[in-house]
């Protein structure tokens, strides 16, 4: 599933821990949102990912070139951000994943009457 999409403010070249990030993405056409998360689809499919991972793309919006700058397959800075912005227990849900439960079969801590 997809939980957030962000977007830093500055352009590439600005380290990503310096720079404003917004919840959800603001600029992103919902043909490159589309884009971009089928793209992340098909690379945590492609490397077996069970668990959280965040994708960091650079994106070209004059012809919608886009180059992946980073994977972590990991609970990360971003994580972080993604959690306190959606209110989805990230680390929760990973770590039940990685003891084997069913995304199904975890119970969503915020909602107390959901699934994950």
């Amino acid at each position: 599933i997809t939980v957030c999409s962000m977007e830093n403010v500055d352009p590439l070249g600005i380290h990503t821990g310096e720079s404003i990030v917004v919840a959800p993405s603001q600029t992103l056409t919902n043909k490159e949102y589309n884009m971009l998360r089928t793209t992340a689809i098909n690379v945590i499919r492609h490397f077996g990912v069970v668990g959280e991972c965040n994708i960091q793309y650079a994106l070209n919006p004059n012809n919608e070139t886009y180059y992946i700058i980073e994977v972590n397959a990991r609970l990360s800075r971003s994580s972080a951000l993604a959690s306190k912005a959606t209110g989805y227990p990230l680390a929760y849900v990973a770590a039940k994943l990685a003891l084997g439960i069913a995304l199904p079969d975890i119970k969503n801590s915020v909602t107390g009457g959901t699934t994950a």
